[in-house]
C-alpha cells in the first residue's frame, strides 16, 4: 500500500469520526417552530406606551407634511402680491385673496400639529378610537444539553402588525415585524438563570425591567431574584432595581412573599391562601408600595358545575367581584369595582387552534376578533 492510499483512507475515517461526533451533539438538541395570528375589531381600548409612541411618531410626521404645506403655500403667496404690486388688477388682487385663504389654513394646521406634537395632544389621549388589528408572528424555540446535564435554551420571535391586550383592554400598536431575541436560559442542579435585556418581569410590579433572574427550591420554598443590571429608558426608576419571589405551601396554606428594591424605595407584599375544600379557597394579602400606607386584602372564590365567583375587599374602600361560566371550550366572564367600571368577555373554541375572543367595558372599550396557533 503507497503512502498516497493510506492518506486518502486516514481523510474518509477522519471526515466519518468528525460526522458522528456533530451527530451525537445534535441528539440532545431540539429547535421548535410555532407561529400565531389574530386579527379583528376594537374601540376606545386605552393606549399602552408602545401605541403612544406609535401615535408621537404618526403625528411628528404629520407636523412634518404640515410644515412644509406651509412652506409652501407662504412662498405661493409672496409670488402673488409681487405680482400684484407689479400689475395691480382685478384678476391679480383674487389671486393674492385665494393665496392668502390658503396659507392662513395652512397656518393653522400647522400650529394645531406644533400642540399636538409638543403638547402631546395624541399621546396623552386616553384611548384609541375605532380601528382594525391583524398580526402574525414565527417563534423559534432552541432547547439542548450539554454533556453534564446542564439544559439550555434560547427563543427568537418574528411579530408583525397591530396588536392589542385582551386581558387589559390596551391597544398595543404596531410591532417593528424584525426578529427579536427572547430569553436564553441555563438549568441544572444549580437552579435556572435567565439572561433577556429589559425583557424580564419585575416579580413585584410586573413591570418589564429586568435584564438577569435566578430561581431555585431550598427544601419547599421557590426562590426567585431579578435584577436589572443597567438603566432602563423606559422607567428611570427602575434602572439598577431588584426584585424576589418566595412561594410555601404549608399544612395546606400557600405563602407568597414578593418585594421590590428601585430608586423610589422598598416595596413588599404577603399573599395567603388556604382551601376550605374541593370548590371554597380563601385568600388574604397585605402590601405595601415604598412611600404609601399598606393595604390589606382579604377574599374568597368558589367554582361550581362551571360557575366562578370571586370576591375581594380592601382596607382602603376598594372591592371586586368576578363571576365566571365554562362549558366546553366556551366561556364567559363579568367583573365590577366599587367605582361601578365592569368589564365582560366572552372566549369560545372554533377548533384547529383558532378561538374567538370578545370583551366590552363600561368605559366604552370594545374589542372582537379571532386568534389562530399554527
Amino acid at each position: 500500500m503507497n503512502n498516497s492510499t493510506r492518506n486518502f483512507k486516514m481523510k474518509k475515517l477522519l471526515i466519518a469520526t468528525t460526522a458522528l461526533v456533530a451527530t451525537a451533539g445534535m441528539a440532545n438538541a431540539d429547535i421548535t417552530i410555532s407561529g400565531h395570528a389574530a386579527a379583528g375589531i376594537h374601540s376606545g381600548l386605552d393606549y399602552t406606551a408602545a401605541s403612544k409612541a406609535d401615535a408621537t411618531a404618526a403625528t411628528a410626521a404629520l407636523k412634518t407634511a404640515s410644515a412644509a404645506l406651509e412652506s409652501t403655500t407662504s412662498a405661493t403667496l409672496v409670488t402673488a402680491m409681487a405680482t400684484q404690486l407689479a400689475t395691480p388688477t382685478p384678476v391679480n388682487r383674487a389671486a393674492v385673496n385665494t393665496a392668502q385663504a390658503a396659507y392662513d389654513a395652512a397656518f393653522a394646521a400647522d400650529a394645531a400639529m406644533d400642540k399636538v406634537v409638543n403638547g402631546t395632544t395624541i399621546p396623552t389621549a386616553t384611548n384609541s378610537g375605532d380601528g382594525v388589528y391583524s398580526n402574525a408572528g414565527v417563534d423559534f424555540t432552541m432547547t439542548g444539553a450539554t454533556d453534564n446535564g446542564i439544559s439550555f435554551s434560547a427563543t427568537v420571535n418574528i411579530d408583525a402588525g397591530d396588536e392589542i391586550d385582551a386581558g387589559d383592554f390596551e391597544l398595543d400598536g404596531k410591532d417593528g415585524g424584525t426578529a427579536g431575541l427572547g430569553a436564553v436560559t441555563m438549568s441544572g442542579t444549580f437552579g435556572t438563570l435567565t439572561f433577556d435585556n429589559a425583557g424580564i418581569d419585575n416579580l413585584y410590579s410586573d413591570a418589564t425591567t429586568h435584564d438577569v433572574s435566578y430561581a431555585t427550591t431550598v427544601g419547599s420554598v421557590a426562590l426567585t431574584v431579578g435584577h436589572s443590571v443597567g438603566a432602563v429608558a423606559a422607567d428611570k426608576d427602575f434602572a439598577k432595581a431588584t426584585s424576589f419571589s418566595a412561594t410555601t405551601t404549608q399544612s395546606g396554606m400557600a405563602f407568597t412573599l414578593l418585594g421590590s428594591e428601585t430608586a423610589s424605595g422598598t416595596s413588599a407584599s404577603l399573599g395567603m391562601s388556604y382551601a376550605l375544600n374541593d370548590t371554597v379557597t380563601i385568600t388574604a394579602d397585605t402590601d405595601q408600595v415604598a412611600g404609601a400606607e399598606s393595604v390589606q386584602t382579604i377574599g374568597a372564590a368558589t367554582t361550581l358545575n362551571g360557575v366562578s365567583v370571586s370576591v375581594e375587599s380592601a382596607n382602603n374602600s376598594t372591592w371586586d367581584v368576578d363571576l365566571g361560566y365554562t362549558a366546553g371550550g366556551f366561556a364567559l366572564t363579568y367583573g365590577v369595582d366599587e367605582t361601578d367600571a365592569w368589564t365582560a368577555t366572552a372566549t369560545s373554541a372554533l377548533g384547529g387552534g383558532a378561538t374567538f375572543a370578545a370583551g366590552v367595558s363600561s368605559d366604552n372599550e370594545m374589542y372582537a376578533g379571532v386568534s389562530f396557533a399554527f
